[in-house]
């Protein structure tokens, strides 16, 4: 028979009610601290030029757009052609590091060769070294090599494997895998790109997604990479477009700057809203932390 209602047991209920309230109150707290910045950065980048910094509030009680139509061509500048070499590069960087991480992956998680955990073990070692220390050797061997002002450095290495903590995230998901599953391929005929190619790669998109994510996010803020490589203003990337905005001084025009900084990451965000169901799960069932 149901237990007669009573006070005493409506209390437990009503409690985690409200321990649930106080909990998402605390977490959109946290939020609005978090995104507080970026909000207003891009409420600052509304305001004319002379009330950029008149207060610290998000609102303000005049908005214009001038901001981003002076921003986009302003000067020498030409912020359509920086989006274009941006997108040049990631898009060949993400390309590079999903067929080279990806099948460095599988050939560590799969296959049995000599040397394989002393080898895997040097690339992880890789992950410890600082990139600064290779800084100089890289542009004196892409010097001799003629590919300063070209794309070719900022994209040729991704096609290598080079990123270290992409391998060690896709091989880790793919020992989850089941290996009866490549035995059933076998059996039906498959060599080892044919298991990679049907049945490992579309059982790792969790994986690959997180992959693209970060390689995307890596390539399009980069700026010491540009700069080193890219002298000539019609190959510069959008990182290399706002950091022009400040002079020798120091100084900057902000209300431009806010304006072209909030459309460099409008990118960003909706790569990661596409991807964001692929990049929980990726990380989730990779066993990073």
């Amino acid at each position: 028979m149901p237990r007669p209602w009573s006070a005493e047991t409506q209390r437990p209920a009503r409690n985690k009610v409200l321990r649930g309230i106080i909990k998402h109150a605390v977490l959109i707290c946290f939020l609005l601290i978090m995104l507080y910045p970026l909000l207003w950065m891009v409420g600052a980048s509304f305001r004319p030029g002379n009330q950029t910094f008149a207060g610290l509030g998000i609102f303000s009680d005049t908005y214009t757009a001038q901001n981003y139509a002076d921003g986009w061509s302003v000067g020498n500048l030409n912020f359509s052609r920086y989006f274009v070499n941006s997108a040049i590069i990631t898009v060949g960087a993400i390309l590079g590091n999903l067929v080279a991480c990806s099948l460095t992956a599988y050939a560590f998680a799969r296959l049995e060769f000599r040397f394989k955990g002393v080898l895997f073990g040097l690339v992880i070692a890789t992950m410890l070294l600082p990139q600064h220390v290779t800084l100089i050797p890289k542009y004196i061997i892409f010097n001799q090599m003629g590919w300063v002002n070209t794309y070719l450095p900022l994209v040729v290495p991704h096609w290598f494997a080079v990123d270290a903590f992409f391998v060690f995230l896709m091989v880790q998901f793919i020992r989850t895998l089941p290996k009866s599953l490549d035995e059933s391929a076998r059996i039906d005929g498959c060599g080892h790109w044919g298991i990679f190619w049907r049945i490992v790669l579309p059982m790792s998109l969790p994986a690959i997604g997180t992959t693209a994510m970060f390689t995307f996010v890596a390539a399009w803020n980069d700026l010491l990479g540009p700069l080193l490589y890219l002298p000539r203003s019609d190959l510069w990337t959008v990182s290399l477009g706002l950091n022009s905005f400040l002079d020798q001084t120091g100084q900057s025009t902000y209300g431009t700057l806010f304006a072209m900084a909030t459309l460099s990451l409008a990118p960003i965000v909706g790569f990661f809203i596409a991807s964001q169901r692929l990049l929980v799960e990726g990380i989730a069932t990779t066993g990073l932390k």
